[in-house]
């Protein structure tokens, strides 16, 4: 089924349509069966490498890893920050969750019910009130709750869910409902609830890292904000910290990703959770990048902060950006192009990936089929430049079990038996897809160089023009040329002649326009990209081939 297709059935019965499309379910190709389907190496994300080396640093300086809580309530916000809590609430998500309805169970919905086809007793219905009992109580979950309406009407799931939502429309028209919990803006947030269960209950000193995510509702995301982004946080508590261990920390930490040399800012963000005067910028000099950037920030936790979860002893907190840190290494102006590259990031085909996406469309499946193909394209190498009108015979004999002849010809007067294009080559060059013109004499062995003087002596000069010029010298070759296209077709559909019980076929390849003209395919990712770059396919040409096929008694 085409994709709009199941999306106009799946809208009037989605359960239906869900099950067929398991029944639809294509037989692996043969080409694709184990063994001969290789995965090749994978390619790592640049940001989860940084986030692998923040972790061993880290565990390298004798900080134990923590998972911090991801969901803060909002008067956490407030106890951390102060009057600053507003602005800081104004960037978090809050999150909402649907309402769980009473949902009765009158005349009206039973007769509906049964108009579907599901017939009704007391049992029934008394079985469907206790589900959505327990589901309004939270005792079941909305996963659910399709197959637990099936077991109470005795139907099957996709009986269920028909009259979830045909009869029970209630339920498709739920509107959120926000609560007071937030999803962490701020590592620091997460670091208060952490350090609160601890204080009291774990020796000193306390160093714990965590990198994980922190959301934040942007205004706008852009080449240098996301929405969601690592932060990658440590914490020292003991009975007296200071900032020199911040700077030694942040010093030995970055030592492992390259930095030489280290400068120490003050922060003129000023947030309420650190003590005034100790919030500072850290500033790396890297060999590589030839430049200072700010690669991370501590401060001192705010007693008063602390104070609100009963800590008395002092905390050092220091946090590095992820996504940060790998866009200063890896050298990306864009952090949606270096954390999307599959959505921001437009994939760029090289030649090589090109020419790999150009196959014949139709080839023999036997060995008699591709014999046959060979048999063509030596014929018609042989006997190519032969003035018409003439035949010549390229297979006779035993073909799958029957007896077949097959002709190459040309009944036209003052021609020649195949097309002057018809031994053109595809090439790959710069973007674009090119036939470029080979004499018959032209040998694989032959230098680019030396396939060019033959072609320009021995054609007319005026069909070889530049870009095809080019694609033989610096292009890449796909080692197809048409007419080796059309003899594959042409054995293919000997195949199925035989197969259908038809006595004769008849081909005939005139001029070639597109690359289905010469039994050429392109992957659809492949014509995309050459539209969307405006290159251009070019295998414009005459071949003129014709190929009768006679089963012969």
């Amino acid at each position: 089924m085409k994709k709009k297709e199941i999306l106009k059935l799946a809208k009037r019965d989605f359960e239906k349509t869900w099950v067929e499309t398991g029944l639809n379910l294509k037989k692996p190709h043969h080409d694709d069966e184990y063994p001969r389907l290789h995965l090749k190496t994978g390619k790592n994300h640049p940001l989860n490498d940084s986030i692998a080396k923040l972790r061993q640093a880290y565990l390298m300086l004798g900080f134990s890893e923590t998972i911090n809580p991801l969901l803060i309530e909002e008067d956490h916000i407030y106890r951390q920050f102060g009057p600053e809590a507003p602005a800081v609430l104004d960037r978090c998500f809050y999150l909402a969750g649907l309402p769980r309805p009473d949902i009765g169970i009158g005349m009206d919905k039973i007769e509906r019910i049964e108009n579907l086809g599901v017939p009704l007793n007391e049992d029934n219905i008394q079985s469907l009130k206790e589900v959505f009992r327990s589901y309004k109580k939270g005792d079941t979950s909305g996963d659910d709750l399709v197959q637990d309406v099936s077991s109470a009407l005795e139907v099957e799931d996709e009986s269920g869910l028909r009259i979830l939502e045909k009869v029970f429309p209630e339920l498709q028209e739920l509107t959120p409902i926000p609560s007071n919990t937030t999803l962490r803006s701020h590592m620091t947030s997460g670091w208060f609830l952490t350090l609160e269960a601890m204080a009291k209950t774990h020796p000193l000193p306390v160093k714990l890292f965590s990198i994980d995510r922190c959301f934040r509702r942007e205004q706008r995301e852009d080449s240098s904000h996301l929405m969601t982004y690592h932060s990658a946080s440590c914490v020292w508590m003991d009975e007296e910290v200071s900032l020199d261990l911040g700077m030694a920390i942040s010093e030995s930490l970055l030592e492992y990703f390259g930095f030489k040399k280290f400068k120490f800012l003050p922060d003129e963000k000023k947030s309420k959770y650190y003590i005034p005067g100790t919030q500072t910028e850290v500033y790396g000099y890297h060999p590589k990048l030839n430049n200072w950037v700010e690669v991370a920030t501590f401060g001192l936790y705010s007693p008063i902060a602390l104070a609100h979860y009963g800590i008395d002893v002092e905390v050092m907190n220091l946090g590095v950006g992820a996504e940060r840190m790998a866009m200063i290494l890896g050298g990306y102006e864009d952090i949606r192009k270096m954390v999307y590259p599959q959505i921001y990031d437009k994939k760029s085909l090289n030649d090589r990936e090109l020419a790999s996406m150009l196959r014949m469309d139709l080839y023999p499946v036997t060995e008699d089929g591709r014999n046959l193909a060979e048999a063509i394209v030596r014929t018609a190498r042989e006997y190519g430049d032969t003035p018409s009108p003439c035949e010549f015979t390229a297979f006779e004999g035993d073909f799958l079990d029957k007896k077949i002849e097959v002709k190459i010809l040309e009944t036209e007067e003052g021609t020649k038996l195949l097309g002057p294009a018809s031994w053109n080559r595809i090439y790959v060059h710069d973007g674009n897809i090119v036939g470029v013109p080979h004499p018959i004499t032209t040998n694989d062995l032959q230098t680019p160089e030396k396939v060019i003087e033959e072609i320009i002596n021995s054609m007319e000069k005026e069909i070889v023009d530049d870009l095809a010029i080019q694609a033989l010298k610096n292009g890449v070759p796909t080692g197809i040329s048409y007419l080796e296209g059309v003899a594959a077709m042409a054995a293919y559909r000997v195949e199925e002649m035989l197969v259908s019980g038809e006595e004769q076929i008849n081909l005939r390849t005139t001029i070639a326009k597109l690359p289905s003209d010469v039994n050429l395919k392109l992957d659809k990712v492949a014509v995309r990209h050459i539209t969307s770059e405006n290159k251009v396919i070019d295998i414009r040409g005459p071949i003129f081939c014709s190929i009768t096929v006679t089963l012969m008694e």
